[in-house]
């Protein structure tokens, strides 16, 4: 099959010729100015697992084909060149072969080529010479067999079958291409790519710094001088400076809901914008620690849960219940109502719940003056904090007495990944909206990113099952099967999903906020500086 590229360069040149007058006003020059929430814990894309990561330093890597930085929504429809020109599926539909770019080069002035391309996969699939620290997406690519070259502007990523959804992994903020020649510690650090900005510095809890790339293979692009990100670790110092006008953009949704009226009280004249996140709030439990590895306590700890407390106290109603999938109307796989109402849970009487919940820890020898002392870990930003301290409330109505551990974010995910905590208030961010990223990356029985140490072979069958079905009802049946069967295991319960805003000052132009991924627009070479 042809890539969807042709069809989308049409209409991208319709749109080009339409807009002369705005193309025409793009102003070169000037420093793109964004707080920061918390230090990322290294530059390196491939290696970490959140947007502290992914937005200051998206802007440095190029894809083979990426999310188009103007489309609202993640779709297999918006995916459009980046490295390669062009893309072809085989009559198998195993082999996706790709045409690149010529004259692109590295930051370093090196030749990107299709070895780089090879080189990448390698060290993704750990065949190659270097070797990542920590590998989060691997399970990513579980199904590509290898990736081959035929000369320097062709390479073809060989799958073991067929998966129509495995482009939209590619397209991803979280898939940059590497080069050969820089090893991977250094990446961490001083990362090298071909994209629109080149690294300048990075100072822990101090600054990140990227400059202009000139030699940028799309000609005419970006068009700021310098992006310069400050790192404020109090969410109300940041919000107040970027209201004093010492920024120019909040980090991706930092303003809250309950935060966003004072935002338009103290600064009217901002753009605001509240999406989802494609973000949601989980419980995390250590199914190997003991008291935890009883199952009887982890059903007694989801049963205590009220999810409509913490929307309305967090999010003022405005957050969405629903399951691991983003839920409706953004996103393409969320369940139907009807659906998420069959699930343990979503519906019935809250305090009914938690009374079947103090039987079972009564069972078991616990009692208001015998609680259970449980270390309730998380990440020390505001946005995982604050729903900690709820739910800390809530397990205190089946006697479980818990204790707070914050973690800074360079040591959160490599903790919960080595399973080194008891009980944990966890945020899990999805980078594409399809079961190929979510399912795969979270409830996979051999994934880094899956916490919890879930492993069920009626589900590893599914996700397998649902990767290969092409009939878009058809997967989204066995898909909220998944779903269901995660919910009665008690996998990973999902508390709710978050909407919260990103806001910037009218003179930021050419910024596009994605509705259903946080993760996949920070490219920033479209964004330019009207003033």
């Amino acid at each position: 099959m042809k890539a969807i590229w042709y069809a989308a360069a049409a209409l991208g040149l319709a749109v080009g010729v339409g807009d002369v007058a705005t193309a025409l006003a793009q102003k070169p020059g000037g420093t793109l100015r964004i707080y920061h929430r918390d230090t990322p814990a290294s530059a390196s894309l491939h290696e970490e697992a959140t947007v502290s990561t992914q937005l200051p330093f998206m802007a440095i890597y190029n894809n083979l084909v990426v999310y188009d930085q103007q489309a609202k929504r993640n779709t297999m429809e918006t995916i459009v060149p980046d490295l390669a020109k062009s893309w072809e599926w085989d009559a198998t539909k195993t082999k996706l072969t790709f045409k690149l770019n010529d004259g692109v080069k590295w930051h370093d002035g090196k030749p990107f080529t299709s070895a780089d391309v090879k080189c990448t996969f390698d060290l993704l699939l750990g065949k190659g010479k270097q070797r990542l620290r920590k590998n989060p997406r691997a399970i990513w690519h579980r199904n590509v067999e290898d990736v081959t070259v035929n000369g320097p502007l062709e390479a073809t990523i060989v799958l073991k079958e067929p998966q129509p959804a495995y482009l939209t992994l590619l397209a991803s903020g979280y898939t940059p291409i590497y080069p050969c020649h820089v090893s991977a510690a250094d990446m961490r650090t001083k990362p090298v790519g071909t994209g629109p900005f080149k690294f300048v510095e990075f100072r822990g809890n101090e600054i990140i710094r990227l400059a202009k790339n000139p030699d940028y293979f799309k000609k005419g692009k970006p068009y700021v001088d310098m992006i310069e990100m400050r790192i404020i670790d109090n969410r109300s110092t940041r919000i107040l400076a970027f209201q004093a006008g010492e920024f120019d953009m909040t980090f991706s949704q930092d303003i809250t809901i309950p935060l966003l009226k004072d935002m338009e009280k103290q600064a009217p004249k901002a753009i605001c914008e509240t999406k989802p996140q494609y973000v949601h709030r989980n419980l995390i439990v250590n199914r190997e620690a003991a008291p935890f590895d009883n199952p009887q306590i982890r059903k007694a700890m989801a049963l205590a849960i009220d999810r409509k407390a913490f929307v309305d106290i967090l999010t003022e109603g405005k957050g969405d219940i629903g399951g691991a999938m983003l839920p409706l109307p953004e996103g393409a796989w969320g369940m139907p109502p009807e659906e998420l109402a069959k699930m343990a849970g979503y519906g019935g009487d809250v305090a009914a719940n938690r009374a079947e919940g103090r039987k079972i820890m009564e069972s078991l020898g616990y009692s208001a003056a015998k609680p259970l002392k449980v270390k309730i870990s998380t990440r020390n930003i505001a946005i995982y904090r604050d729903p900690a301290v709820i739910l800390i409330d809530q397990l205190k109505q089946i006697y479980m007495d818990g204790e707070l551990e914050v973690v800074d974010t360079p040591l959160w995910h490599a903790k919960v990944a080595r399973k080194d905590y008891q009980v944990g208030m966890n945020l899990t961010g999805v980078a594409v909206d399809d079961p190929d990223a979510n399912m795969v990356e979270n409830y996979a029985c051999k994934s880094e990113r899956n916490y919890t140490g879930y492993c069920n072979p009626e589900v590893e069958k599914l996700i397998e099952a649902q990767s290969k079905i092409v009939d878009v009802a058809e997967r989204k049946k066995v898909v909220w099967k998944i779903e269901q069967i995660l919910n009665d295991d008690l996998a990973r319960p999902v508390i709710y999903h978050d909407r919260a805003a990103t806001c910037w000052w009218p003179y930021v132009k050419g910024f596009v906020g994605h509705e259903n991924s946080i993760y996949n627009n920070w490219r920033f070479e479209d964004v330019w500086l009207d003033k």
